[in-house]
């Protein structure tokens, strides 16, 4: 609880831009928006801290029940087949091979998605499910058409 409770602060206080959410935010949209940024913010620093080498991989790790079936599927299908209907990158990276000491900026968009924008260049989304104690990752945007993270293991992990 301290440690979310740290987190809150730290967002609070300015770490992103777009959209800042208050910090002392009274209506129910604004608590919810600090707890999605603070899950993803959270997210990230995990996956920093262990430089990408978590089992389940940190995304699993906060991924709601359906995106974790969708996760699923991915790994039935290379146990099966031998090879994997994955993405080729790394998802909250963006890239092959993640440099985890970049910058990032986290916001929310005007549709409640959080975004992390990274240094290199690239915006990744997420769309995440609360209750009220406690957020999810539900889905991972990953390309300006809309197409998702869940939607690709769906129709390519069958």
């Amino acid at each position: 609880m301290q440690t979310y409770r740290s987190l809150l602060l730290l967002l609070t206080i300015g770490l992103f831009t777009t959209n800042p959410v208050a910090a002392n935010a009274t209506e129910p949209s604004q608590a919810l928006d600090v707890m999605k940024v603070a899950t993803v913010t959270k997210m990230y620093q995990q996956d920093v801290n262990n430089e990408g080498m978590d089992n389940p991989v940190v995304l699993e790790q906060y991924a709601n029940q359906d995106l974790k079936s969708a996760m699923q599927l991915e790994r039935a299908y290379f146990d099966k087949n031998q090879m994997s209907c994955n993405v080729d990158y790394d998802v909250l990276w963006d890239s092959q091979d993640p440099d985890y000491t970049q910058d990032k900026k986290f916001s929310m968009t005007d549709k409640g998605l959080v975004q992390v924008s990274l240094a290199q260049g690239s915006d990744i989304y997420y769309d995440l499910s609360c209750d009220d104690s406690e957020c999810q990752v539900a889905d991972v945007i990953l390309d300006e058409s809309g197409k998702s993270l869940r939607q690709h293991f769906l129709e390519n992990c069958r």
